[in-house]
């Protein structure tokens, strides 16, 4: 004998959250109080069955569980009360497709979106954070989240069709997707379809979203059709071939993916835009450390490039720390193709399964005093395995985020452009509230003050810490490098 101490298997707890309303089961918690809510069931167990609605579902409260979850998308697939409900917003798309289609939609729309190409679209994120914060005036006030907005609406589509969409479509398309989160979400806790047949206004509002986003969408691709060929996303999938060399996508197909692909490339870049100006509002030292670094590596405000990427590396570590206290990706669907065990218990072939990035990332056991926004949980070196493995803005294993490195570069460089520029406070009197409940979670309607910021080294010297110049905080934001070293869940 060696004398080796053999690895002890990991004993599981399951149970059940109290609270439970008939026909509504959960929902009045999740939607009246849904971080409580979720901070609450650890307390019950590593895998806690809940309802929604009359369905009984089982949410994950360990990372190691939400990983086992979504490194087996065979047994474990897309769908569930979200993904029914998403189905009808982006059809069959890259987000809402059962694993035997991914492979090939991925593999059609993932080459604009790979990590080697994430930094050529640094100019255009830029170019576009720019215009939306030249208008802003010193003493002023800033509609944050709009703004923020505008701004990934507008890249995201110049990405996907080359900013065929103008100023007032693209308005459209920001104000039906705000419709359209808060309503996707009551239809995903409460799964009763009768309710949201009834003539309330919010059901109008919510149908009137739908149909004018779909209609944005297939007047593009009908404009796109007559005019000339152009090398964007969509211009991709309407040259795709099969091999017989017939078009390989039909016009409804084309508008599934641009749907989808619009939906999750506007919606959570700006929440996570609108959050770290906030929390860097109310965290003064971690703002101070910012503006040292852009004053050094953007001297006079200049415009980030590709180039500088690799020196924003406090600037990268805000935006990890905003989506580990902030993800707007917070709850999420699966459900199980056959029968199966997760931790010792037996599920039945289409059960549903819920994890939280939101749960997850605030698990004190992982990041001690998880509430706190500390940016430097990210510098090089600092975040142990387990803190990366417990932290999965994008998900994790072959359906983790299609734009995941897009994302962190997009949200870096607006960040760097808008903050080397002005200082964004809070409002007199202004108080911290739970955000109000969707698909999403985030800052929906925050209105801040614009202070003129002066520029230069000298300003902040004293704050700036040590860095290596050319290190990089993380390649991607913050996750298991096993996850596939990878809201909206929106591969």
């Amino acid at each position: 004998m060696n004398g080796a101490v053999p690895e002890q298997k990991r004993t599981w707890t399951t149970g059940t959250a109290p609270g439970i309303f008939p026909l509504l089961g959960h929902a009045i918690s999740l939607y009246r109080r849904p971080l409580a809510f979720l901070n609450s069931l650890p307390a019950h167990g590593d895998l806690v069955e809940i309802r929604l609605g009359p369905q009984r579902a089982w949410m994950v409260c360990h990372p190691e569980l939400a990983h086992e979850v979504l490194m087996d998308p065979h047994t474990f697939d897309k769908g569930g009360p979200l993904y029914d409900r998403l189905g009808n917003l982006m059809g069959d798309g890259l987000v809402t497709c059962r694993q035997p289609a991914h492979r090939d939609k991925r593999r059609l729309l993932q080459p604009p979106f790979r990590p080697s190409h994430a930094a050529a679209y640094t100019e255009l994120v830029a170019e576009e954070a720019e215009s939306v914060c030249e208008g802003w005036q010193a003493g002023g006030t800033v509609p944050v989240t709009e703004a923020a907005m505008t701004l990934t609406t507008r890249v995201i589509s110049r990405v996907l069709f080359s900013g065929s969409l103008d100023d007032t479509a693209a308005a459209q398309v920001r104000d039906c997707l705000a419709d359209i989160v808060r309503g996707l979400f009551v239809r995903t806790v409460v799964p009763v379809d009768a309710l949201f047949r009834l003539p309330a206004p919010a059901n109008r509002r919510y149908r009137r979203a739908l149909a004018r986003l779909h209609a944005v969408i297939d007047t593009v691709i009908a404009e796109r059709r007559r005019g000339p060929a152009r090398d964007d996303v969509l211009g991709s999938l309407l040259a795709a071939t099969r091999d017989d060399g017939a078009a390989a996508l039909g016009d409804q197909e084309i508008h599934d993916h641009l749907i989808t692909l619009l939906l999750t490339g506007a919606e959570t870049s700006a929440l996570t835009l609108a959050a770290a100006f906030s929390l860097l509002a109310g965290h003064p030292e971690a703002e101070r450390r910012l503006h040292a670094e852009l004053d050094a590596v953007l001297p006079g405000g200049r415009r980030p490039g590709p180039g500088d990427l690799p020196d924003l590396v406090r600037t990268r570590c805000v935006v990890s720390e905003t989506l580990r206290h902030s993800s707007p990706g917070w709850l999420f669907t699966r459900v199980t193709t056959r029968e199966t065990e997760l931790a010792g218990r037996r599920l039945p072939a289409g059960a549903t399964v819920l994890y939280s990035p939101y749960l997850l990332h605030h698990d004190p056991s992982s990041f001690p005093d998880p509430e706190r926004f500390d940016p430097d949980r990210w510098l090089p070196g600092r975040p142990t395995a387990g803190q990366r493995r417990a932290t999965m803005p994008f998900a994790a294993g072959n359906r983790k985020c299609l734009g995941d490195e897009f994302a962190m570069v997009e949200v870096t460089v607006a960040l760097a452009t808008i903050a080397g520029r002005v200082r964004l406070r809070h409002l007199p009197g202004y108080v911290a509230r739970t955000p109000r409940p969707a698909i999403t979670l985030g800052p929906r309607s925050l209105v801040m003050a614009c202070e003129a910021r002066p520029h230069g080294p000298s300003d902040a010297s004293s704050s700036r810490a040590p860095l290596p110049r050319r290190a990089v905080c993380t390649r991607q934001a913050p996750q298991s490098r096993s996850a596939g070293d990878h809201s909206v869940d929106n591969t």
